[in-house]
């Protein structure tokens, strides 16, 4: 997960365009939403040849040699930035993602992708946390809001204790890790662009999980199905989504871009059900609808301003 787009690989453009988004506009605002809302169906059906550390390993593997394909990804980043961005690798990718298949083990795809709808909330949380500055009342309000939200998604879990109640808290330390990795990134995209940024903080994460991930990686038993998924969630949920998002951000603004993940938490419940015949209990799906609607209630009360 997820997006922290301000800038392209270029050099930032405004923060917002003017113009209204094209048919193309449109096709890389729904592409990364898409993509990232299938990870977690990708991270279920791999699950099944691969332990959730050679998991982790092979799917940041895949996505950095994808993004190593794209020339701008190559482009240096300052010197004093490179130290932050390992900690990014950390924060943004080696940890949240070995939490996802840990809690998949657990806890539903769908459940996993509808609980990652929180992720603006922890991003303004850890904001507001860094500027020692309450956010204004209209933002406060979209803050509760989706809080709320996501303890009725996670209620029910919660509600079987044991090791549902681990998946939950395994997803709550991934979201965490974004809120920190979203507002470390900003700046860094600022300075360097957003795929030399991600493309290094890639290069760190496969350091930290080759230790875990190289091993699982050897004793995978892989079929068809768990290896296709496995190749589509690096290639795509790891490379080509963020192509797709920095070129989007460049054409019709970061703030625009960044909407894309509202669609996550509703493809991941679609396809868990659907592909996977999960259950998903009606109080989730509510809880899931209130995070995403106060996510956007605290979205559009940034953009005026308050």
């Amino acid at each position: 997960m997820r997006a922290a787009f301000d800038v392209s690989p270029a050099p930032a453009p405004p923060a917002d365009s003017p113009r209204r988004p094209s048919a193309t506009d449109w096709l890389l605002l729904l592409g990364p939403g898409l993509i990232w809302g299938a990870s977690f169906l990708f991270i279920a059906e791999g699950l099944e040849a691969i332990a959730p550390n050679g998991l982790t390993f092979t799917r940041i593997l895949v996505g950095f040699v994808t993004l190593g394909l794209i020339p701008g990804a190559r482009r240096p980043v300052a010197r004093e930035d490179r130290g932050k961005v390992a900690l990014l690798g950390l924060l943004w990718l080696a940890l949240p993602l070995s939490m996802f298949p840990l809690a998949e083990q657990r806890v539903s795809s769908a459940l996993t992708g509808m609980m990652n709808g929180a992720n603006p909330l922890f991003v303004a949380i850890v904001a507001a946390a860094f500027s020692r500055r309450l956010p204004g009342r209209e933002v406060l309000v979209g803050l509760a809001v989706g809080l709320i939200g996501t303890v009725l998604v996670a209620l029910p879990s919660l509600r079987l204790g044991g090791s549902s109640l681990d998946g939950v808290l395994l997803i709550l330390v991934g979201v965490t890790c974004y809120g920190f990795a979203l507002n470390l990134a900003r700046p860094l995209q600022q300075r360097s662009g957003v795929l030399p940024v991600i493309w290094r903080a890639q290069g760190w994460a496969l350091l930290m999980t080759a230790p875990l991930g190289v091993p699982e990686l050897l004793r995978a038993h892989w079929t068809p199905g768990p290896l296709l998924s496995v190749l589509a969630l690096g290639a795509l949920g790891t490379g080509v989504a963020y192509v797709l998002l920095a070129v989007a951000a460049g054409r019709v603004g970061a703030t625009r871009a960044a909407a894309t993940t509202f669609l996550i938490p509703g493809v991941a419940l679609v396809l868990g059900a659907v592909v996977r015949a999960e259950h998903v209990a009606v109080l989730s799906i509510l809880g899931g609808a209130v995070c995403v609607g106060g996510a956007w209630l605290m979205r559009r009360a940034q953009l005026a301003g308050h």
